[in-house]
């Protein structure tokens, strides 16, 4: 049995449609820390990592850990009906189902069938970054939108005091290039040179994450994995793992 009131919507009304377009369906976990979810896509290249913390929501209440595997798609058409004004109890309901009461002008209520759904947890605990570099997310969604009309791929490099964002296509190219301490940059780790390629059509997904926090992280190696991490203290964490385009 469990029962969440959140009263600041825009959490998952910024979050569970992108995570939606990345995954189809998914299992959710309630426990005492709050509501998580981690999953990979069907094709292995990405995985979801989101979390909402107890403390986040206005009411929390939990016996134990729920699982609940959902169909994102039917969770998000309800949650377009949420308005930023509304406020949200979601809770348990009859056998498989959970209730969803949407408290706006009056109270409209939905009910969402759990499906049955067999996940096992990515080992993203084992990743090790030889990088991070944290920059204002609107410099990243620029960066995404000038390569996206160049090619289907970009490469991220980064060195002590520098991070360079490039592609290039047939007949054009594009490319950002960060210093440390410039307009953009928050902050860079890096002790050697690192550089992966990795595919825009889930980095222009991803980024529509940018709306949860003015800054994103990046985390990647050579030729390796890359985390790209948006983080709101005290209020939401939305990560993606996103496997390298490895070249020849």
């Amino acid at each position: 049995m469990f029962k969440m009131v959140l009263s600041d919507t825009d959490l998952i009304k910024n979050s569970i449609p992108i995570i939606a377009e990345i995954i189809d369906e998914g299992v959710f976990k309630i426990n005492q820390n709050g509501l998580s979810l981690l999953s990979p896509d069907r094709t292995m290249v990405s995985v979801v990592d989101f979390n909402v913390p107890s403390a986040a929501f206005e009411e929390f209440k939990v016996e134990g850990e729920e699982e609940l595997g959902v169909n994102l798609s039917s969770l998000v058409d309800v949650i377009k009906r949420i308005k930023s004004s509304d406020k949200v109890v979601i809770q348990s309901g009859k056998e498989n189902r959970i209730n969803i009461t949407i408290e706006g002008n009056g109270k409209r209520k939905f009910e969402l069938s759990l499906l049955e759904i067999k996940t096992e947890k990515p080992p993203i605990d084992q990743l090790k970054f030889s990088g991070r570099v944290e920059l204002k997310s609107g410099v990243l969604e620029e960066g995404i939108a000038d390569a996206e009309i160049v090619a289907d791929s970009v490469v991220l490099q980064a060195s002590p005091g520098l991070f360079r964002m490039s592609t290039k296509g047939d007949i054009s190219s594009a490319e950002l290039e960060l210093k440390k301490g410039e307009d953009g940059m928050v902050s860079i780790e890096a002790d050697n040179n690192i550089r992966a390629r990795y595919p825009l059509e889930y980095l222009k997904k991803m980024i529509k994450a940018a709306k949860l926090s003015k800054n994103v992280m990046l985390e990647f190696g050579t030729d390796y994995p890359m985390r790209l991490g948006f983080r709101d203290v005290d209020k939401v964490s939305l990560r993606f793992i996103l496997a390298p385009r490895v070249e020849d």
